[in-house]
């Protein structure tokens, strides 16, 4: 099976099936499906499909879709990740870094079912979260973002800043900490000075977004382009997110971040872009809360930002919270 699920803002799905065609740019008109690595590696990454249909929200992505699997999971273990912690702060210690985004990956066997069944998830995705997809073969991938990269429709764009992370039960501190203020913050300014070359920039006030289980701070900005501009521009302007991405975002701190990634065993497709054109629109997600399989192996992969005033236990405990809320939003 080879199929592309892409979650719509009120809910619904559009849904895509192989086979694809392959191409270094979207069609003038119809629908492609945007799919890269972090590294922007693929040069064909547009995937235009031979059938295209749309599911409503709270439908069921199809009447025969497998079952949830079963999964047993195994943690990560917290050395590696409390070496790379270190050589995180010891890098902003030295002026190198601010800020960088390493990620934890928790791995699981499927016991029951087929891990193809966790797309049967997709269609129950309620907003903010939206829902993404892919299938090819044994493999795939299957996700709840609540992070928007851009939408870029004419010459508006609108994307966010989103980062901090707290239970839903610590709202209130939350709030008023300043830790994940600034760390939002960070994320925030960084974002404005990556658009600043763009056009009339609107940002909205810094607010809490509701996941249930956990909340984040969210900044909306809007932008009207003074010109043109093209979708693979503006992905490569705006990702690897500051949420995600180190800062500053050099060639040299890119590269580190990727090789913490790979020693933590992080699949290259997490916080990557995932896409949507249709008929001239463009909308991407950044790919995080996901799950990603080959064969019967599952994983959960999830990232926290480092800065200096961040403590080892915190930030392990961020990192469990978010695995967890993937566990609950697909029920494994």
């Amino acid at each position: 099976m080879r199929r592309a699920v892409f979650g719509t803002s009120d809910g619904g799905l559009v849904v895509g099936d192989g086979p694809f065609e392959s191409r270094s740019d979207p069609p003038e008109a119809g629908v492609a499906f945007y799919r890269n690595d972090f590294a922007l590696s693929e040069r064909w990454p547009w995937f235009v499909p031979a059938r295209t249909r749309t599911v409503g929200p709270g439908e069921a992505l199809s009447a025969d879709e497998p079952a949830i699997p079963v999964v047993r999971w195994s943690e990560p273990p917290v050395d590696p990740f409390a070496a790379v912690f270190a050589d995180v702060t010891q890098a902003i210690g030295r002026g190198v870094i601010e800020k960088s985004v390493p990620v934890v990956t928790a791995r699981g066997e499927v016991t029951r079912g087929a891990a193809e069944g966790l797309l049967g998830r997709l269609g129950g995705a309620r907003p903010p979260l939206r829902a993404y997809g892919w299938i090819a073969g044994d493999e795939g991938v299957a996700g709840l973002s609540p992070e928007v990269l851009f939408r870029l429709e004419g010459r508006n764009i609108s994307t966010m800043a989103l980062a901090g992370t707290a239970r839903q039960e610590e709202r209130d501190a939350f709030a008023v900490d300043q830790k994940e203020i600034r760390e939002h913050e960070f994320v925030a300014e960084t974002l404005l000075d990556k658009l600043s070359g763009l056009g009339r920039i609107n940002r909205e006030a810094r607010r809490i977004l509701d996941l249930g289980p956990i909340v984040h701070f969210h900044s909306g900005f809007e932008v009207v382009l003074t010109r043109g501009e093209s979708v693979e521009g503006l992905i490569r302007v705006l990702h690897p997110t500051p949420a995600l991405g180190p800062l500053p975002r050099t060639e040299a701190n890119l590269a580190q971040l990727l090789g913490w990634r790979e020693t933590l065993g992080c699949p290259p497709w997490f916080g990557a872009p995932f896409g949507l054109w249709r008929d001239g629109v463009f909308e991407g997600l950044v790919a995080i809360r996901m799950i990603s399989w080959r064969g019967s192996k599952v994983l959960i992969p999830s990232g926290c930002g480092i800065i200096g005033e961040s403590r080892l236990v915190n930030e392990w405990r961020e990192l469990r919270l978010k695995r967890e809320a993937v566990r609950d939003g697909f029920g494994v």
